[in-house]
């Protein structure tokens, strides 16, 4: 969900903005136009200003508008569709474009089984969506339908977000307008993943897809894999296995190496992935709007920092060691300093600080491996963390209006804290 910056709107136009170059805003009608009747100079500075917005770019009609949701939607269902094909067949990639050679009955069975991961899986994403939107209308803060973002491989998508198109007013509008979308689409995952475990499909589901499993039966994950061998797996998070526990057969449960052929499940873990990284408390996340909504301004900004370094910290720990070879050192050494003090470079008042706290850290990562020469974080956070500290920030701006919460939005705000916990894994993808 995208803000703008929460800046005071900009001072009102001089009334002749718009008159060709050279012209002075601040200029009296007669010292602009020397030599005509200051009646006449008006008319004329006020015609050509007239002129210049007539060639303007006018606003989009509503037909367009609503044709550009609706084309971005459609496109992203056939990534994600083409993406739920090639997930399905256990492979993480550009899209599978040969699906459109197929013909008949087995162009129909890739379809439907991407379709079973993409309308799960985009179901999701729409009602969080739809649960900033019609909060925000409900505020009567302006804001557009979600603009939904395909891509060529991997999820098919980089999700959808909605523009709020006017300044927030008050801490609690950020609180609500933020904490509706993930709350609307956990409300969806939660029975998702509660379908996919109570609807698993029996191994011969699996067997018609690596057949070599079929003579091992329900024990083929002691064959196939040799130990401490493990395939591209997703992370369960502490709900998935609760739910997981609940509701599934044992003797129908995938191996974790074959998740990836179960579609809604797949679409299930994945909404609880995404609903958790919306949830991050930092910055313009849905997750900083939720602690910005219960600790207010101050105390969130300062919270946020200690929560980036951590997070930065975690993503980048082991990549580098005392023990790193040469080339480790010249090749990506210099990368990874530029990284940290590209992110860090604005967290603090003044750049020095800023840089210094970035070679604190990385000197705190190298004596952390020290200790545990085998630990590794995940480097795959670093580039979230690069749109964080640069791009979007991490701190919040605020609001004109900075009252507290009611006591009843409290304990929602700290049920979303809750259920953060609950969807998040520190390794999501292994």
């Amino acid at each position: 969900m995208s803000f703008p910056e929460n800046t005071p709107p900009p001072i009102p136009e001089p009334g002749f903005t718009g008159f060709p170059t050279g012209y002075d805003p601040a200029a009296t009608p007669a010292e602009a136009l020397p030599g005509m009747p200051p009646a006449e100079a008006r008319a004329r500075l006020l015609a050509a200003r007239a002129l210049f917005h007539r060639f303007e770019r006018p606003e989009p009609s509503p037909g367009r508008t609503a044709a550009l949701h609706i084309g971005l939607f459609l496109v992203t269902l056939i990534t994600t569709t083409l993406a739920g094909i090639e997930l399905t067949r256990g492979d993480v990639g550009l899209l599978p474009l040969d699906v459109f050679q197929l013909r008949g009955a087995a162009l129909s069975a890739e379809v439907r089984r991407g379709l079973w991961f993409a309308l799960p899986f985009l179901g999701v994403l729409t009602v969080h969506e739809f649960g900033h939107y019609f909060t925000a209308r409900r505020n009567q803060v302006r804001t557009s339908l979600p603009y939904y973002i395909p891509f060529p491989m991997g999820l098919g998508t980089f999700g959808a977000i909605i523009r709020i198109r006017q300044r927030i007013f008050s801490r609690r509008e950020f609180f609500d307008i933020g904490l509706a979308g993930p709350l609307a689409g956990f409300l969806v995952a939660v029975p998702l993943l509660i379908y996919g475990f109570t609807h698993l499909p029996p191994l011969d589901y699996l067997f018609t897809i690596h057949p070599e499993y079929a003579p091992y039966g329900a024990d083929y994950a002691r064959y196939v894999y040799p130990p401490g061998e493990q395939g591209l797996t997703i992370a369960k998070p502490l709900l998935y296995r609760l739910l997981e526990s609940a509701f599934a057969n044992p003797a129908l449960l995938p191996h974790p190496n074959e998740l990836m052929h179960y579609p809604v499940l797949l679409a299930g873990a994945l909404s609880l992935f995404f609903t958790a990284l919306n949830l991050l408390p930092m910055g313009q996340l849905d997750g900083g709007h939720i602690l910005y909504g219960l600790l207010g301004r101050r105390r969130f900004n300062q919270l946020a920092l200690v929560l980036f370094i951590g997070f930065i910290f975690y993503a980048g720990l082991g990549l580098f060691t005392l023990h790193s070879g040469w080339q480790a050192w010249l090749y990506g050494g210099p990368v990874y300093a530029l990284y940290l003090g590209l992110i860090f470079w604005r967290v603090l008042p003044t750049p020095r600080r800023g840089l210094l706290l970035a070679a604190g850290i990385w000197a705190a990562q190298l004596a952390y491996t020290v200790a545990d020469p085998t630990i590794l974080g995940n480097p795959g956070w670093l580039v979230f963390g690069l749109l964080l500290g640069r791009f979007t920030g991490i701190y919040h701006p605020p609001a004109p209006d900075e009252r507290p919460l009611s006591p009843g939005r409290k304990v929602l705000g700290w049920v979303m804290v809750a259920i953060f916990v609950l969807c998040f894994t520190p390794s999501p993808f292994n």
